[in-house]
C-alpha cells in the first residue's frame, strides 16, 4: 500500500461548527514528518495561508539541507518526504503525478457519525495496491463537506473503558495509533 497522510488545516471546524483554518504548529510538523517516515509514508501539511506554507517549508529545509541536517541526520530522512500544500486537490494532484492515478480519500473522525466506516482490516485489503490519501483534521475535525468528499472513514479510536470516560486524543497521538494499526507488525510484547 503506497500510504500518503495530510495533516489538514483547512477546511476544518472549530468548537461551534464554523468553518476556520487553523494554525500549523511546530510539534505537529515534526512529530508527522517522524511518523510517516517510520511508516514509509509521504506527509503533506494543508493550509492556504502562504506565510504557514514557508514555515513549514523553513522547517524542513533547516532539516534536510540546514544545520539540523548535520546535528541530527536522521531528521534529514524525516523530512525527505514531506512537504506543505494549499490544499488537500493540491496533494491529491501531487499523488496522481507521482502513482499515475488518483488516490482513495480516507477520512479520520475523533467522533461518531451517521457515515458508513471502513474497518483498518478492509482498508488494508481494498487499498493494497492503491495509493491512499489519510486524512487528519485539526482544530474540532474536518468538515461534512470534506468528509462527504472521502472515499471511505475509518472509525473512531475509543479506549476500552467504559463510555463518558475522557477521550480527546492530540491529532499527533491518534494519527500514530492509526498508522501503527494499518501498517504495523500486529506484534504485542510478550511480559
Amino acid at each position: 500500500m503506497t500510504l500518503y497522510v495530510a495533516l489538514v488545516h483547512h477546511p476544518c471546524r472549530d468548537r461551534r461548527g464554523d468553518v476556520v483554518t487553523t494554525a500549523v504548529t511546530n510539534i505537529d510538523v515534526h512529530d508527522f514528518a517522524r511518523m510517516t517516515t517510520t511508516y514509509d509514508a509521504r506527509c503533506y501539511i494543508v493550509t492556504p495561508i502562504t506565510a504557514q506554507r514557508e514555515l513549514v517549508d523553513g522547517i524542513a529545509r533547516h532539516w534536510r539541507e540546514g544545520p539540523g541536517k548535520v546535528r541530527v541526520p536522521t531528521r534529514a530522512a524525516a523530512f525527505a518526504r514531506f512537504s506543505a500544500v494549499a490544499s488537500i486537490d493540491d496533494a491529491h494532484a501531487d499523488i496522481v503525478e507521482r502513482e499515475g492515478r488518483a488516490p482513495v480519500w480516507v477520512a479520520t473522525a475523533a467522533a461518531r457519525d451517521d457515515r458508513e466506516l471502513t474497518s483498518f482490516a478492509s482498508l488494508g485489503k481494498r487499498t493494497r495496491d492503491e495509493p491512499v490519501l489519510l486524512l487528519f483534521g485539526t482544530g474540532h475535525g474536518l468538515t461534512d463537506d470534506l468528509l462527504d468528499r472521502c472515499d471511505a472513514q475509518l472509525p473512531p479510536i475509543r479506549p476500552r473503558r467504559k463510555p463518558g470516560d475522557f477521550n480527546h486524543l492530540s491529532v499527533r497521538t491518534a494519527a500514530a495509533i492509526i498508522l501503527d494499526r494499518l501498517l504495523g507488525d500486529g506484534e504485542t510484547p510478550q511480559d
